[in-house]
């Protein structure tokens, strides 16, 4: 099996078990070995998922703004650790591809391996919750074909990405592409590049 389709495997498998709970504070044991790339494509998936429905919650209109504050920040630090994930994985393909000999006249990609991979990721996501739309009982006949003409349209998008990722690890694999890994540089976090910060300490 290729690495996009078992990392959508993983990605809907992670889904599913999000869902038994459906709890943003919930604790899961990683069913994957510790340091296994498995491992990590399990993290990453959960993290999305817990953020998929702090989105959620902290658009409640109603939402005590004190709660909504440290719902902000709580997206914040999650979306922290779901880019260094990101980076730790292509680190992982970093070591794997190499000693493969570039060609002269390979060429670069518009992203990283592992940041396509998060689109996936997202992109599972995406496809579970608009497949409860369009289960929903309680919706209209107009709402279901809608959102079943969109999902449809999800389930080809990944089809896409999953073999254009697929592809674009064989064409590293050979040497036809070769990958550089710019880490994200994120200011805001950064409390000596965020003058938000760093000026609460003059």
């Amino acid at each position: 099996m290729n690495f996009a389709e078992k990392s959508n495997q993983i990605f809907d498998k992670t889904i599913s078990l999000y869902h038994v709970t459906d709890d943003i504070d919930a604790q899961v044991q990683n069913p994957y070995p510790e340091g296994s790339i498995e491992a990590e494509l399990f993290t990453k998936c959960w993290i999305d998922s817990v953020q998929w429905h702090l989105e959620d919650i902290i658009r409640d209109p109603e939402i005590d703004p004190v709660a909504a504050l440290a719902l902000k920040r709580r997206i914040d630090r999650s979306n922290q650790d779901r880019t260094d994930l990101v980076e730790k994985i292509d680190s992982y393909f970093r070591t794997i591809y190499a000693d493969v000999k570039v060609l002269d006249d390979a060429t670069i990609n518009t992203e990283s391996p592992a940041w396509a991979i998060d689109r996936l990721s997202i992109l599972a996501l995406k496809i579970y919750h608009m497949r409860e739309q369009v289960e929903r009982s309680d919706a209209s006949p107009s709402h279901i074909e809608q959102c079943q003409h969109k999902l449809s349209v999800l389930l080809e998008q990944r089809v896409d990405l999953t073999t254009a990722i697929d592809q674009l690890l064989d064409d590293i694999a050979t040497g036809r592409k070769y990958m550089k890994v710019y880490r994200q540089m994120k200011m805001y976090n950064d409390p000596e590049t965020n003058p938000v910060l760093y000026g609460k300490k003059q």
